[in-house]
């Protein structure tokens, strides 16, 4: 069975940092990455990062958020650092395996207090 499980969501201050992590089970990704939904709002691209190690940022994130990943244990990391109460919402872990299948994780909600 194929699954991503995301841990290091929670509450946090704005200014404050969070690291989220998304361990793949049951199967290599080629490409991994976290996107976002806000109450009422669609679910969008964060960040994204190749098994090479080319990433890709949305704007709103640029120059505070980080993404990483080690192959060898098949996990994406996201350091968010100097988060905003916009930065509030459901984060979620997005795999594409080599298969070219894609899978979610379960979400793991990020809230940020002013």
């Amino acid at each position: 069975q194929v699954q991503l499980v995301e841990s290091g969501g929670g509450l946090v201050q704005a200014g404050g940092s969070l690291r989220l992590s998304c361990v793949g089970r049951g199967a290599l990704f080629g490409i991994m990455g976290w996107y976002r939904q806000a109450p009422g709002k669609q679910r969008d691209m964060v960040a994204t990062i190749t098994s090479g190690g080319t990433t890709n940022y949305a704007d709103s994130v640029k120059g505070r958020f980080t993404i990483s990943r080690d192959n060898a244990k098949n996990t994406v990391y996201l350091q968010m650092n100097s988060l905003k109460a916009e930065d509030t919402a459901v984060y979620y872990c997005s795999g594409r395996t080599l298969a070219l299948r894609d899978y979610w994780g379960q979400g793991t909600q990020v809230t940020v207090s002013l």
